[in-house]
């Protein structure tokens, strides 16, 4: 039996903006798709398709991508917005075809791409369930033994019979990824349609996805959090406009990403406004970690206080405005999240042009590490979200064996996430 659960030769994929995918709307018609195309995917076109020229209405998505996961891998995909990340997962899950090259899959995937994909509205949760199973080709006796398992993860017990096109967003994630991963797939793959859940849900997700890995099986994962990506996977694989650029150990290729942008883990920069994250009042410009001294940097002594630095620009006048930061280290543990409390524009809505809003975080307070720091920023009465960059900046914390941080004279590893240097007093009483 061979080792290999994934082959991927010269795969592309060719958009002309505006042409509308074949969809599948009726039940017999996702039936009738999923049990075509089950077991094997393996797409083979005219290679004089590769030569046709992109215009101002085309993209080439993806662009003559290829490599191997062997079974048991856990490899994170990464890249930014537009790279071909989601391209690439739809083409391996059979939702779409590729112009050129093939992939190869070997064993039942379970996919969680986004909210909507998988289920169908008019069927109720539970028997959604049994669907999915069946496309992966389990009998009923395997689907009932994880039943009760699955519902429980999902939270979702007294809506199972409910048509699943009433859930809420949320329920309806939370049985989707439930499903993806209790169904014993062979294949797991995961789109950061995870980042739609709360705080406790991503975690009980990454805890599932680990479990997964720990029994053998193989697990895709696509993410804007680093920090999540470098705790799940050993192997990561970088996209960019299309191409694939990096494959490697996951603290490799995570570095040579944040590096990709200027240069520094510690600067950001959106030069071009028309791909800078923006909602309609507001647009990201730049975020950058700079030291006391006003430089940028990517490494802060745990002593030394540092500055994270966000610019924007505001586009429309009379809103209250609120940037905030959170801080993750590369276990995928939220530290800490702040917000803009400068008392000078507090609660005052602000007027159009380019703004900085930075926040200090004072010495020996962060433990050492790596930090991965999202930037976004929503408006007050009414609450609009207008951007959240994840991992839009990250720097490392050097804690020094000098003795006058709060390591003191331990030289060995110290748990927690944050590490502050407090007083302590020692009073000797008598000889006993």
């Amino acid at each position: 039996m061979s080792d290999i659960a994934i082959r991927v030769d010269g795969l592309s994929k060719y958009y002309r903006l505006g042409a509308i995918e074949k969809r599948h709307d009726a039940l017999r018609d996702h039936l009738a798709e999923g049990f075509k195309s089950l077991f094997r995917l393996n797409r083979r076109s005219d290679r004089r398709a590769l030569r046709a020229e992109s215009s101002d209405n085309s993209i080439w998505a993806l662009q003559d991508i290829s490599f191997a996961v062997n079974r048991g891998e856990v490899v994170g995909i990464i890249g930014r917005n537009g790279a071909g990340k989601s391209t690439l997962l739809k083409i391996l899950s059979r939702i779409t075809e590729p112009t050129s090259g093939y992939a190869e899959i070997y064993g039942r995937v379970g996919s969680l791409l986004e909210v909507g994909t998988g289920f169908h509205g008019e069927l109720s949760g539970r028997e959604n369930i049994y669907l999915n199973g069946a496309i992966l080709g389990m009998r009923k006796a395997e689907i009932e033994r994880k039943f009760d398992e699955i519902v429980a993860f999902a939270e979702v017990e007294k809506f199972i019979d409910t048509p699943v096109k009433h859930y809420s967003s949320g329920m309806y994630l939370r049985l989707a990824f439930a499903v993806a991963a209790h169904l014993e797939p062979e294949i797991l793959i995961v789109d950061e349609v995870l980042a739609v859940g709360d705080e406790n849900f991503q975690k009980k997700c990454l805890s599932r996805m680990h479990d997964v890995a720990l029994e053998g099986r193989t697990v895709l994962f696509v993410s804007h959090n680093m920090a999540a990506v470098t705790r799940l996977c050993e192997r990561v694989m970088f996209l960019n406009e299309g191409r694939l650029i990096g494959d490697g150990p996951s603290a490799k290729v995570v570095s040579a990403y944040l590096n990709s942008g200027v240069g520094t883990t510690g600067a950001r920069q959106w030069l071009d406004p028309a791909k800078a994250p923006a909602g309609e009042v507001t647009r990201l410009r730049a975020v950058y970690v700079r030291s006391e001294d006003g430089h940028i940097t990517e490494t802060v002594d745990i002593r030394r206080p540092v500055r994270v630095e966000m610019e924007y620009e505001v586009l429309k006048s009379g809103y209250v405005l609120l940037p905030y930061y959170d801080f993750h280290n590369e276990g995928g543990l939220c530290l800490f999240g702040t917000c803009d409390l400068d008392p000078a524009w507090r609660q005052r809505p602000r007027p159009k042009g380019r703004w900085v809003s930075t926040v200090l975080i004072p010495g020996n307070f962060l433990a050492e590490g790596t930090m991965f720091v999202n930037a976004g920023l929503i408006t007050l009465n009414p609450r609009i979200f207008q951007f959240e960059e994840r991992t839009a900046v990250a720097f490392q914390v050097i804690d020094s064996l000098d003795g006058d941080s709060a390591r003191g004279d331990w030289a060995g590893k110290i748990d927690g996430v944050v590490r502050p240097l407090l007083n302590w007093s020692t009073q000797f009483i008598r000889d006993p």
